[in-house]
């Protein structure tokens, strides 16, 4: 009987035991290890323009279609700008012949001495032929300026990536410098992964990181590219005089705040499903120890 006893109080003792360790194991690994389910797949969103105004004549693209840079996006009415092209070739040569004129002019007007021509007039027709000089120069330049207006009624791709939320549709008003669509840089994907401020001391720039979006999809590799140096703080806004407007409640229980640490992706395979905006989890993968820590 005080055997029977004796290996049920083992056997009670060893599975608290083993419970309790696993418990703590579990706690460490949750509280101390670098990982966080709070990141969010970033890419650089370009915000494509028309560069002259104009009506929208025609669309070249869908939405979610993948476009390389060069690529015809839309067109804005060239007609415009083709008469201000023309106009502007025909005051070159309205320029051109003036200066001409006022070169032969001041040439003849040199060659005579000065009992039929004076030093002033020599002057003046050399200063006349100056200007017409300079007056030709800047309406070259108009002509160049109305061949860039002209080309620039085509609006391009300026790199590869995806067409999103497209809102432009032929018809539509197009105003210089006023964003008609976005367009997703295919080649700027990255990762944000939000992290406690207790575990940035296990953190450093270039450690590996494993990435692992919602779904069956493999992991993705990448490492540790660099540190956000400050997050808004929403318990010291500033007051309409311009001081510290304290809040005068703390609470007993402080959350960790959640820094931003940015992630390069090593490489991105060609059919990982990235979108900007989706979630993972971030598990970094610190070597066994740093320098100085």
């Amino acid at each position: 009987m005080n055997v029977r006893y004796l290996l049920r109080f083992v056997i009670t003792i060893a599975v608290v035991a083993s419970a309790a360790l696993i418990s703590r194991t579990l706690w460490q690994r949750y509280m101390d290890s670098p990982w966080t389910r709070d990141g969010r797949v970033r890419a650089d969103v370009v915000n494509v323009a028309a560069d002259v105004s104009g009506v929208v004549v025609g669309v070249s693209i869908k939405d979610n279609q993948l476009v390389h840079k060069g690529d015809l996006l839309f067109t804005v009415d060239r007609e415009r700008y083709r008469l201000a092209l023309e106009q502007a070739k025909s005051r070159l040569a309205a320029s051109e012949a003036v200066m001409r004129m006022r070169q032969d002019q001041a040439g003849r007007r040199a060659e005579l001495d000065g009992i039929a021509v004076s030093e002033e007039s020599r002057d003046d027709a050399r200063s006349q032929a100056e200007s017409a000089v300079a007056a030709c120069q800047e309406a070259a330049v108009a002509v160049e300026t109305a061949k860039l207006n002209l080309e620039r009624a085509e609006v391009r791709a300026p790199v590869d990536g995806y067409v999103t939320n497209m809102n432009v549709h032929r018809g539509d008003f197009a105003t210089a410098g006023v964003a008609k669509l976005a367009l997703i840089d295919k080649k700027s994907f990255w990762v944000y992964g939000y992290f406690e401020e207790t575990k940035l001391h296990l953190l450093h720039p270039g450690d590996q990181v494993e990435i692992r979006l919602l779904g069956n999809t493999p992991p993705l590799k990448g490492h540790i590219e660099s540190f956000s140096h400050g997050i808004t703080d929403h318990d010291n806004p500033t007051g309409r005089e311009l001081l510290s407007d304290v809040n005068p409640v703390f609470n007993w229980v402080r959350l960790a705040q959640r820094i931003p640490v940015r992630i390069r992706l090593d490489k991105v395979p060609d059919n990982a499903p990235l979108a900007a905006g989706m979630t993972c989890t971030v598990v970094a993968r610190p070597p066994a120890a740093h320098p100085g820590t």
